[in-house]
């Protein structure tokens, strides 16, 4: 099934951006003084990346609003540690909006198939 692939996606590089960050960006993130920012979005990457993978097979529809959930919310903080552009987290929340609704949607439709 696709969202179990694109969970595995989101799952492997939310690991690789993870140690990226820990490893070969340590020095500009340091620099930047948003360590905290990455690990934040790393966070959620990973979060979402796993409940993906539980939600993949009843609930694809949660898959995909948190993979767009994913690519705003922690996009937009990859991009904001790495440049400090201060102005790129005002698209954060529509992010952190979409990862919400993914859960809102597991709740909504509760025991009901997909």
């Amino acid at each position: 099934m696709i969202t179990i692939k694109a969970a595995a996606i989101l799952g492997f590089l939310g690991v690789a951006l993870g140690a990226f960050g820990a490893h070969g960006l340590k020095p500009l993130l340091a620099a930047n003084d948003t360590t905290a920012i990455w690990q934040t979005a790393v966070f959620y990457h990973i979060v979402h990346a796993v409940a993906s993978l539980w939600a993949s097979e009843k609930r694809p529809g949660a898959v995909w609003i948190w993979t767009a959930g994913i690519v705003i919310f922690s996009g937009s903080l990859y991009i904001l540690a790495i440049t400090s552009l201060r102005w790129i987290g005002a698209i954060t929340p529509i992010g952190g909006v979409l990862l919400l609704a993914g859960w809102a949607l597991i709740v909504w439709r509760g025991g009901r198939e997909a």
